[in-house]
């Protein structure tokens, strides 16, 4: 396996060798000096160049070839002219590489985690020592708050109706990506009340174990579940009990309110509408 010293110098080689790239950052986990590390860790690289419209890296792809066997690439490009290419290799370096134009290089500046690694033009960036201030977790306004803490009452109540009809697809899809994903919000404002907005939970909250009291983070991966619907019924009330477990002290914590009449209103009706028979044409079954 190569190391970084050597990843790095396939990359600045090609640069180098390319009148076209004139300045090359990285950003990302490997210059984030409280991310953990490990082997696997991606790099991120971008290639700031001229005439990016006329370059031959979407082209002609045997440049990838340089940098070892492949296992898998994904290619995206964007309305802007700008395209990256995500590399999976054997020997397990993992290479996001994208093209940019010169001309928004002072995006550099929105990015806490960005390390100049060649400038052919003396820009002389004075980029700070990389950190992670970009990615702290901010307090949420009163109006994200209330869109969250709503969220997770008002979609139990569309979950329960596509476990009543038996549609599980979609109620995992609302549990899965919709639901979970407000409640990582939440459970990133607790970690982030608790740390003074001074800490970085990474993408997803990758990084909930290490911030999460440790029975919190356990109640929170036990809701994930299969496509069993009584499975999903019971996580479905479990979840409420965490929502409720952190909601009700956060909201005070930020002053803000915690919507006690509609957890009320769900968890009676969720409920009700679990024990209707499948055949039945109102409420009342």
């Amino acid at each position: 396996m190569r190391n970084e010293q050597e990843v790095l110098a396939q990359l600045l080689q090609l640069a180098e060798r390319d009148d076209r790239i004139r300045c090359v950052v990285m950003n990302g986990s490997r210059v984030n000096p409280n991310a953990p590390v490990d082997f696997m860790q991606d790099y991120d690289i971008d290639f700031y160049m001229t005439n990016l419209g006329d370059h031959p890296y979407n082209t002609d792809r045997s440049w990838i070839e340089a940098f070892g066997e492949r296992v898998v690439v994904q290619y995206e490009y964007f309305e802007d002219g700008s395209s990256i290419y995500m590399m999976q290799f054997k020997d397990s370096v993992r290479i996001d590489l994208s093209f940019k134009d010169i001309g928004s290089i002072q995006e550099v500046y929105q990015d806490s985690l960005s390390k100049v690694l060649l400038d052919k033009d003396d820009l002389d960036l004075k980029l700070p020592e990389p950190n992670d201030s970009s990615y702290l977790v901010q307090k949420p306004s009163r109006y994200l708050w209330d869109v969250h803490i709503v969220e997770l009452w008002w979609l139990q109540v569309c979950i329960a109706k596509e476990l009543w009809r038996d549609e599980i697809p979609r109620a995992k899809n609302l549990y899965d990506q919709y639901f979970m994903e407000s409640l990582r919000f939440l459970l990133e404002w607790h970690v982030g009340a608790n740390y003074d907005w001074k800490v970085n939970v990474g993408t997803a909250g990758k990084w909930f174990k290490r911030f999460l009291e440790p029975d919190i983070y356990e109640q929170f991966l036990s809701l994930y579940c299969g496509a069993d619907p009584e499975e999903q019924w019971e996580k479905l009330n479990q979840a409420g009990e965490l929502v409720r477990r952190i909601g009700v002290p956060l909201a005070a914590k930020l002053g803000y309110d915690y919507p006690a009449d509609e957890e009320r209103n769900v968890t009676e009706y969720v409920e009700k509408v679990r024990r209707l028979p499948r055949d039945a044409q109102s409420l009342d079954g």
